[in-house]
């Protein structure tokens, strides 16, 4: 049994680069300044079914090819406005085969000018693969609705909003979690274990930029919204996070920054050197998929406990194996603490977890 669990560990944790998921998303290297190649960018003014180029980094002989395909998407009404959409496409560029992201912002609607009703904006990010760009779908989403407010058909601030806006896409929408792990190196441990238990993040002595990313890792880490969570649930988030005294701390005022009330577990640091490996390789779709197995491998973990602990109700054999599994998944206190949450109402659920807790604190004192 344990051995299979094992085995599906290290399988969630090892991510090929090269079994075809990752093929085109050869990122560049970088020495002391950060250097991102193979990202672009296009926005069209879409009127009355027809496309007119508003701006590019696409070198000229490729545009028209996008804007070809972008005229397919919507004589065939695949972009929706509002919805990014996400597809690969072939173009004359290094990579031919590129992940583009495009979505239609709708100009708004008034009855000053009826004629605007259905013209808009059609934005397209273009790098990495199709994959890579579908794992940032999210953050990608909320980058080009930031753009909502200062697009006219006009685009007299083209220059001095739109253009820099657009430029720093790839930035700010995917190279965050790279950031946070170059930033905290075998760190980031305990960064993983404060976004499963619902602890509180400070980052102090740190510019906006690097207190933004640090956040965005923990709500990308978080399985809040992804568990099954009740009231109950949500009153322990709220007292965990308003309890300054187990707050996570990161001073980042020495380098590497400086960690106070840092809490890990096995099964956190078991993924710190596949995280190390993928920003070491500066490949932020790899990060993003590293990170996303380990928030489905904490999930999977969560449901077998439930699983067990329902069954040990019945079974004193049942709780043993409960206890065992326990202590080879190395995640027990987060696990448990989210148990605890969920089965508040359930005395007997109630009554195993006790149980539980008192075995893996015999477990932590025998190995002092």
């Amino acid at each position: 049994m344990f051995t299979s669990q094992t085995s599906s560990f290290q399988e969630s944790i090892d991510v090929d680069e090269k079994d075809g998921d990752f093929d085109s998303e050869e990122i560049a290297g970088y020495s002391q300044k950060i250097q991102l190649i193979n990202s672009y960018y296009a926005i069209y003014y879409y009127q009355n079914t027809s496309l007119t180029l508003l701006d590019t980094s696409l070198p000229s002989e490729s545009e028209p090819e996008l804007r070809s395909y972008i005229s397919r998407r919507l004589s065939k009404g695949a972009l929706l406005g509002g919805m990014g959409n996400i597809a690969t496409v072939e173009l004359s560029i290094p990579e031919q085969a590129v992940g583009c992201y495009c979505c239609l912002l709708e100009q708004e609607k008034s009855p000053e000018q009826p004629e605007a009703d259905g013209n808009g904006w059609v934005v397209c990010l273009l790098g990495g693969s199709e994959k890579g760009l579908n794992l940032f779908r999210i953050e990608l989403d909320k980058y080009v609705q930031g753009l909502q407010g200062c697009l006219t058909p006009e685009m007299q601030n083209l220059e001095t909003d739109v253009r820099p806006y657009l430029n720093q896409w790839y930035e700010e929408s995917v190279m965050h979690i790279h950031r946070v792990v170059q930033l905290l190196q075998a760190n980031v441990g305990y960064l993983l274990h404060a976004a499963l238990s619902h602890k509180l993040v400070e980052v102090t002595e740190a510019d906006d930029k690097t207190k933004t990313d640090v956040a965005r890792f923990i709500k990308a880490a978080s399985l809040q919204g992804l568990v099954q969570e009740d009231t109950t649930t949500a009153s322990l988030c709220k007292a965990i996070s308003e309890d300054s005294h187990t707050n996570l701390i990161i001073n980042c005022s020495t380098s590497p920054p400086t960690l106070t009330n840092e809490v890990s577990n096995r099964f956190c640091d078991d993924w710190i050197q596949a995280f190390l490996n993928a920003a070491e390789r500066f490949n932020p779709f790899l990060l993003r998929q590293i990170l996303e197995n380990f928030k489905l491998k904490a999930i999977q973990d969560m449901n077998n406990l439930k699983r067990f602990i329902r069954q040990a109700e019945m079974s004193h054999y049942a709780l043993f194996r409960c206890c065992l599994f326990l202590q080879s998944c190395g995640n027990g206190d987060v696990l448990l603490q989210n148990a605890r949450a969920e089965h508040s109402s359930f005395p007997e659920a109630c009554g195993i977890i006790n149980v539980l807790e008192e075995f893996l604190s015999e477990q932590a004192q025998g190995t002092l």
